[in-house]
């Protein structure tokens, strides 16, 4: 089990995230953990009422037009620490966030793309949580990007050889690397990540899966019949099983569905994923044949009247010999909800998307330390849940206790 970050006080927490930051410059790093100090102390409040000294809030507005302050050089030091921190089995959870601005606003670097493009840019993170309590362990990669329109009148062919933007998926998983000795990463993700590179990529870095099908068209076969019999769906593959076992799981109320219980029938199989007829340049490079995996189906049976009954169809590469080991896979997907949780620590715990800087490049510092500071907001939240006798005293700002 990995021992998960104790909550420190705002000046403790900046010295460990920022205080090794390579900004080219020692007073740069040394700014930087003031500013992540002062946001930490009021985490949704603007620059100004962060730092209200002028002279203060001038060196912030200073640090983050500097050219040496970019998001990557920020965030850095505590994806390296997070990664150091890992032991035993660990979960990674994968998926991409949109953080727009108001396009009222003129922002330097900023422009509007295409139909349906925001005004702002795209953050993919990757956070890492221990695998049997659920503990927050931090961030292991993040990566910042700017969607592009696809070219007018691009063929099929075209569209295969340029980069896309699902290529995120890989790059992180590359950066995140193979797990030191007796760690084992597990990366979670939802449907955007259900694709063969992806898999490939995971492969490649020594790591487990558990991700949400999203192509139920897509060719494979039974283990089992594996030269026997043509490939078929993975819709029609799952059809064919029986039941292997039932269970319940709780769901929270959404827009228009009330709260409630779904019992959910659980069904299993192994297939094998053949060659595809259209390999992408990293298929080919990788000289990929096939894949092996477990497919587990959770689909609720006798929904409310009216409501759409739950299904999720997981990809795994962890072994599914039992029910057990089915229910531990949909257990590894619920843990997916954190990352949600996340985001939302981000934008509305820290504010990121009302923040008034008028350059992509100091939105980008920010989003730096406020993806990081989102995570401390997501550890004292579970610390609330976990442990609520701890005094509030001994984990947040004075102040937050004053306004109270």
């Amino acid at each position: 089990m990995c021992q998960a970050p104790s909550i420190q006080t705002a000046s403790q927490w900046a010295m460990t995230n920022f205080g090794s930051c390579d900004l080219g410059d020692a007073r740069r790093t040394k700014r930087a953990v003031q500013i992540a100090e002062r946001m930490a102390d009021h985490p949704g409040a603007s620059s100004p009422e962060q730092m209200p000294a002028w002279a203060e809030l001038k060196a912030c507005y200073r640090f983050f037009d500097s050219a040496a302050v970019t998001f990557d050089a920020l965030a850095r030091p505590h994806w390296e620490q997070t990664c150091a921190t890992a032991s035993g089995r660990v979960l990674i959870l994968n998926d991409t966030t949109t953080i727009s601005y108001k396009t009222q606003r003129k922002i330097d670097g900023f422009t509007r793309g295409g139909r349906g493009m925001p005004y702002g840019f795209q953050l993919h993170n990757a956070l890492m949580v221990d695998a049997d309590d659920g503990a927050v362990l931090g961030l292991a990669r993040q990566e910042l990007f700017y969607r592009v329109p696809a070219p007018k009148k691009e063929n099929r062919h075209q569209r295969g050889r340029r980069p896309r933007e699902t290529d995120v998926w890989g790059r992180v998983i590359d950066a995140i690397g193979i797990p030191a000795a007796g760690v084992e990463y597990i990366h979670v993700c939802d449907r955007g990540a259900d694709n063969l590179e992806v898999f490939c990529h995971l492969q490649q870095q020594r790591c487990q899966w558990v991700i949400r099908c999203s192509h139920l068209h897509r060719d494979v076969q039974p283990v089992v019949l594996a030269g026997l019999a043509p490939a078929i769906s993975v819709e029609q593959v799952l059809a064919g099983q029986p039941i292997k076992g039932t269970t319940t799981l709780t769901l929270r109320a959404r827009p228009g569905q009330a709260a409630r219980t779904a019992e959910l029938a659980l069904r299993v199989v192994e297939v094998s994923i053949p060659q595809p007829r259209n390999r992408t340049p990293y298929l080919r490079d990788r000289d990929f044949r096939g894949l092996r995996q477990t497919l587990v189906e959770l689909r609720e049976v006798r929904p409310p009247q009216g409501v759409t009954p739950l299904r999720w169809v997981l990809w795994t590469s962890l072994p599914v010999a039992t029910l057990r080991d089915a229910l531990d896979i949909a257990a590894i997907y619920e843990q997916r909800w954190l990352i949600e949780e996340l985001h939302k620590a981000m934008k509305t715990g820290c504010q990121l998307e009302d923040r008034q800087y008028e350059s992509a490049h100091s939105l980008e510092g920010v989003a730096g330390i406020t993806s990081v500071l989102a995570v401390r907001l997501l550890a004292l939240k579970q610390l609330a849940r976990s442990a609520p006798d701890t005094p509030a005293s001994n984990v947040v700002p004075h102040e937050w206790l004053r306004m109270l």
